[in-house]
């Protein structure tokens, strides 16, 4: 991630791992998965974490953070208990979850410094971020823990919660759900605000779907290849953009899309003016070949969109893919307003019930064929966690947390992975501001910092690009 001045080295005092059990009996029971649960491109444990800062309003309010987190695990556990189960595959091959109440390995941990000193892990290091994760200790892959724990307390008194959760069990709107619960039991509340419901069985293929005809959207002879992939080198890197910068770009688009013709002008959202520019920009840094073909993938959330909706406490994976395909050519030689318009072209597919079913049993077919998509760095997995609210809402009696890193997931390799973020609660000039995470071949790095550095320079009157 973005590297600050040599941070101090983090060393840590850990204690013995402890398992966190429901707080009261839960039921027994194997339940399934759905569809889009079962995508084996996201059966990964992944690893985010939430920084606190220590509660000054409080001083002799001397509550330990791992306890307080302990207990309002335990509390939660009873209503989200198939996350205190094991994940196992069932007779026809598929994801469960064997709902055994074995409970949460949990994690405590001592810094030797202050969190300042590593700026709020603002541009932390990617080696330093993962000794505040847990790493799944169920080693024996067959029956992995969905959950797992770590709290890592400093000198100055305040804390982190690295938190790890299996994407096969929750996406992002799910695990915000169980983070907003947990932080609800801790500060006192005798029950989340909002019930969890399982009905997994609303996002799954009928078990009569006659298998789809596949084919992918790019086939293998014209996807486009990069000279600098494959490799082991692989660089992570967190960009922050403010909202000034964001503004201007949009200004700039404005300005091109008007052809004098006085048309009613497009209103172009920060998801689709970020998510051109970044595509646009991966694909230069990747110098990916002009005449194969490139993907600019959108995680969209589904729980509203189907017909009748989701019940809100659902907190499975509720999100399908509307894709935009190009040739490297095209996409280089469009101007930017273009490129913004077939994403939101692309966005309005999932308002059809229909193409979310067709996405639903396409999954269905690509599982029963065991079809894993490789990241090729052809394709931008866009997945944007701004509307989550995971750095409001989330008080555990410590005010709300001041930064959410994730730790790098390998999804699709690394390197066809895109988050958008909130900017942290640190900096007030990042107001209104995104932070892009991306995740890219060491050697084509530098050129696309060189990408994002030039939309912080760039002048609206310019001519376009």
């Amino acid at each position: 991630m973005e590297n600050h001045k040599k941070s101090p080295s983090l060393s840590l005092e850990t204690k013995d791992i402890v398992i966190v059990k429901p707080s009261m009996p839960t039921p027994s029971e194997i339940l399934s998965l759905s569809t889009i649960d079962n995508d084996p491109n996201i059966n990964i444990l992944c690893q985010t974490i939430y920084v606190y800062k220590p509660n000054l309003d409080f001083p002799n309010d001397k509550k330990d953070p791992a306890c307080v987190i302990k207990e309002a695990l335990s509390k939660a556990l009873v209503y989200y208990y198939p996350l205190a189960g094991k994940i196992t595959t069932l007779d026809d091959g598929k994801l469960g979850i064997n709902c055994n109440g074995d409970g949460v390995p949990f994690l405590e941990s001592n810094a030797n410094c202050e969190l300042s000193s590593l700026h709020y892990l603002e541009g932390i290091d990617v080696p330093t971020a993962q000794k505040l994760v847990f790493d799944n200790p169920s080693q024996d892959q067959t029956s992995p823990h969905p959950l797992v724990f770590k709290v890592t307390k400093f000198l100055c008194g305040g804390f982190t919660i690295g938190m790890g959760l299996s994407h096969s069990v929750c996406d992002g709107y799910g695990a915000s759900q169980f983070y907003r619960a947990l932080a609800e039991l801790a500060s006192g509340k005798n029950e989340p605000s909002l019930k969890p419901v399982w009905e997994r069985e609303r996002l799954t293929a009928k078990s009569t779907l006659k298998e789809q005809p596949f084919q992918f959207l790019i086939d293998k002879t014209s996807i486009a290849t990069s000279p600098f992939l494959p490799t082991k080198e692989i660089s992570h890197e967190c960009f922050n953009l403010n909202g000034d910068t964001i503004k201007r770009l949009k200004m700039k688009l404005m300005k091109e899309s008007d052809d004098g013709k006085h048309v009613i002008k497009e209103n172009f959202t920060t998801l689709e003016t970020l998510g051109a520019y970044v595509w646009k920009s991966k694909v230069k840094a990747l110098k990916l070949n002009n005449d194969g073909k490139t993907m600019f993938c959108l995680a969209v959330g589904v729980r509203k969109l189907l017909d009748p909706p989701l019940h809100e406490g659902y907190y499975g994976n509720a999100f399908v893919a509307s894709n935009v395909v190009l040739k490297v050519k095209e996409l280089n030689e469009k101007p930017l307003f273009e490129i913004v318009k077939l994403i939101k072209e692309s966005k309005k597919l999932p308002l059809n019930n229909e193409y979310i079913k067709n996405s639903i049993n396409i999954l269905e077919t690509m599982r029963k064929r065991n079809i894993r998509i490789e990241g090729t760095g052809a394709s931008l997995v866009l997945t944007d966690w701004r509307q989550l609210g995971l750095l409001q809402e989330v008080d555990f009696g410590w005010k709300d947390s001041v930064n959410i890193v994730p730790v790098p997931w390998n999804m699709f390799g690394f390197v066809d992975l895109c988050l958008f973020l909130p900017p942290n609660n640190l900096d007030p000039s990042m107001k209104g501001g995104v932070r892009i995470f991306v995740s890219l071949p060491k050697a084509s790095m530098a050129k696309f910092k060189e990408e994002m550095e030039f939309l912080k320079v760039m002048k609206v009157d310019e001519d376009s690009s």
